[in-house]
């Protein structure tokens, strides 16, 4: 019954939260652009699935992705399993080699978290759409989720180590201004999109269960403190990527066009 509760209650959580959305768009078509919504009932059937659908993610949320979360956090991090169950003393000296086993969990749950990602793939295919088939749908969704992946496991090791969360985020704003001078005209805003699109309802929860996890399972970390900030890194790390992604396709292209000239 705990369930059918969860679910009664953030259904009416979420119906509060829609409704204002769903004010403004009925209040600018029928008073400002005055004009009845096409296909009414298809969109109101489209509304109520809309609905559940929130509701069923969110308790769904609440249910699975942050208790697992924080277990697998609390699990990579116990100092049995870092250092084997005779170093367990050795958790209040440790070294951020020691939690390999955590970076590559952020470098992999990232990077599975954003293939799934419904904002992601929608942006791909849009930009296939708008390029005329330029621009992959495949290689940008990876490139995103490389990027979110390698954020966040820059962003693990800097809850391990304690180190200063706006150094980090400084750092690679310099990179992402010095890139944008070389990164062809046209993917630069497609890759400052991909910042936004990479953190949404899939890998947002999961990011913000790793990272508060890790800080309450290293040893002299607080949870307030070193446990947030960790999506700020899946939203810089696929702005850095993607500007890669088109670096690297357009020196392809230029090696490409270079080779099929006679001699």
């Amino acid at each position: 019954m705990s369930i059918l509760d969860d679910l009664v209650s953030v259904f009416g959580a979420t119906l509060r939260d829609v409704v204002p959305i769903a004010t403004v768009l009925f209040g600018f078509q029928f008073l400002v652009i005055r004009r009845r919504i096409p296909h009414f009932t298809r969109f109101i059937a489209g509304f109520g699935f809309v609905i559940l659908g929130l509701t069923f993610f969110l308790v769904g949320l609440d249910q699975a992705l942050f208790p697992l979360g924080r277990a697998m956090a609390a699990q990579l991090t116990d100092p049995a399993f870092v250092y084997g169950t005779e170093a367990v003393a050795e958790a209040l000296n440790h070294h951020w080699s020691d939690y390999y086993w955590v970076y590559f969990f952020a470098l992999a749950i990232g990077i599975s978290a954003v293939l799934v990602e419904p904002a992601v793939i929608a942006v791909a295919i849009k930009a296939n759409e708008v390029s005329g088939g330029a621009i992959r749908i495949t290689g940008l969704r990876l490139a995103i989720a490389i990027g979110v992946g390698m954020g966040i496991m820059v962003g693990s090791f800097r809850i391990i180590t304690g180190g200063e969360l706006h150094h980090f985020i400084i750092g690679a704003y310099i990179v992402v201004v010095i890139q944008t001078f070389f990164t062809p005209r046209q993917m630069i805003p497609i890759a400052y999109d991909s910042g936004g699109v990479s953190t949404s309802t899939v890998t947002v929860p999961l990011v913000a269960a790793l990272g508060l996890g890790l800080a309450s399972g290293i040893p002299g970390r607080s949870p307030l403190i070193d446990g947030f900030g960790l999506i700020a890194f899946a939203v810089l790390f696929p702005i850095i990527s993607v500007m890669t992604y088109a670096q690297l396709a357009q020196i392809w292209d230029r090696w490409q066009a270079k080779s099929r000239k006679p001699d």
